[in-house]
């Protein structure tokens, strides 16, 4: 007889895009995402950070002040990264996870890329013009996107 509790997929995928967000830089928001195919395998992994060769200690981590001075016009999305991280294969059918709601920039890229489902755990900026954008654009553009279902599951990591 198989074991019992083992995680479900929404649980290791969403699992996998948490993990992600370990590695981010950003003092106040860590977002991670993880891209699958639709017969369940890993395509790539994101998370939020500053571009390539850009050092996380020569650019800004502000929220506030002149725009120059923030990590707004600077920080790649963990959507966005996940997208360009992908080494090959077609991303079309995939599904992401994403620890938060895709802002539009990210949506742009979520479709054009040929992903079809979205998979969120928070939606802490639901009420932003952004997210707004993003959900309209999903809509018209036929990808579906649902909020994550917690298990009640805790995982524990000894690293």
């Amino acid at each position: 007889m198989k074991r019992e509790g083992y995680l479900s997929w929404d649980e290791y995928f969403m699992g996998i895009a948490l993990l992600s967000a370990q590695r981010s830089k950003d003092p106040g928001t860590q977002v991670g995402a993880c891209i699958v195919s639709a017969d369940k395998k890993i395509l790539s992994v994101g998370y939020n950070g500053m571009p390539i060769g850009c050092s996380d200690d020569a650019m800004p981590w502000e929220r506030e002040g002149n725009a120059l001075e923030t990590k707004y016009l600077f920080v790649c999305h963990a959507e966005l990264n996940a997208i360009l991280n992908h080494g090959g294969t077609d991303l079309r059918g995939a599904r992401l996870y994403s620890t938060l709601f895709p802002c539009n920039e990210c949506a742009k890229a979520i479709i054009q890329a040929g992903i079809r489902e979205v998979i969120y755990r928070e939606d802490k900026y639901a009420d932003t013009d952004a997210v707004v954008a993003s959900k309209r654009m999903f809509t018209l553009a036929g990808v579906t996107f649902r909020p994550y279902t917690p298990g009640g599951k805790t995982v524990e990591l000894a690293v």
